[in-house]
């Protein structure tokens, strides 16, 4: 069998709800932010992230670098061991080692950024994390690197609307998926991550050609986090009016 078959597993339950009529939305947990600062404002993050699991989440998405974004590897086994369902590892990952500690920690898919590491790394690290059981998604924030991963298969494709190389500080909005979907290939499931506020930007994305969209701060600096995962999970047919 392909082996990026077997390590499907966050793609699978994405498209599971995508097939289902609704947009599936990743929450974020970071404890902090470059741009925002403290984000749990006193909450747990392993608690935050099993209500929203509870609350419809298909994957969480969990954000282990510690200098900026206050994540830890304990974090990301504390979710994985907490929650029902897929969780991501989201960090700037560059060698095989780290893709090891994501496997030993409970991740079940990892982020791959293009814009940190060159052509032949990437494709090395895409091959490394499906040998171990992990689903990479590849993240991209321009054309010239979309292009370049065409040919390594990948099933899970970010579209980062913000530039992490300047820690996501820009002033990034949803027309970069706008700009990039179309270049996707086919088969990947299309993720816009970043700079999705309300569900008219999971709307724009989605008829752009997103199947899904990643939200951190504006499902963690809700009032009320649960109630914004579900007003941004929007049905597909309102998505595409």
């Amino acid at each position: 069998m392909d082996r990026t078959l077997q390590t499907s597993k966050c793609t699978t339950v994405l498209w599971k709800k995508y097939q289902s009529g609704i947009t599936p939305v990743i929450p974020d947990i970071k404890c902090k932010s470059p741009g925002e600062g403290d984000l749990m404002r006193g909450r747990n993050p392993v608690e935050l992230a099993k209500v929203l699991a509870s609350a419809g989440a298909p994957v969480i998405s969990v954000v282990t670098e510690s200098e900026h974004y206050g994540g830890s590897l304990e974090l990301l086994q504390q979710i994985a061991d907490a929650v029902p369902v897929p969780v991501l590892r989201k960090d700037f990952i560059k060698n095989k080692q780290q893709l090891q500690e994501s496997a030993d920690y409970g991740a079940s898919g990892v982020l791959l950024i293009s814009s940190i590491m060159d052509k032949e790394t990437l494709h090395q690290l895409i091959d490394e994390a499906l040998l171990l059981g992990l689903e990479p998604l590849v993240e991209t924030h321009n054309e010239d690197e979309i292009l370049a991963i065409k040919e390594a298969q990948v099933t899970f494709l970010g579209i980062n609307n913000r530039n992490i190389l300047q820690w996501e500080l820009d002033d990034g909005n949803v027309k970069r998926t706008e700009k990039l979907a179309r270049f996707v290939p086919p088969d990947a499931l299309v993720l816009s991550e970043s700079s999705i506020l309300s569900s008219a930007d999971v709307t724009r994305a989605t008829s752009a050609g997103a199947h899904a969209v990643l939200v951190g701060t504006a499902i963690l600096q809700a009032e009320d986090p649960v109630k914004m995962l579900n007003e941004l999970s929007v049905p597909r047919e309102q998505s595409l009016t």
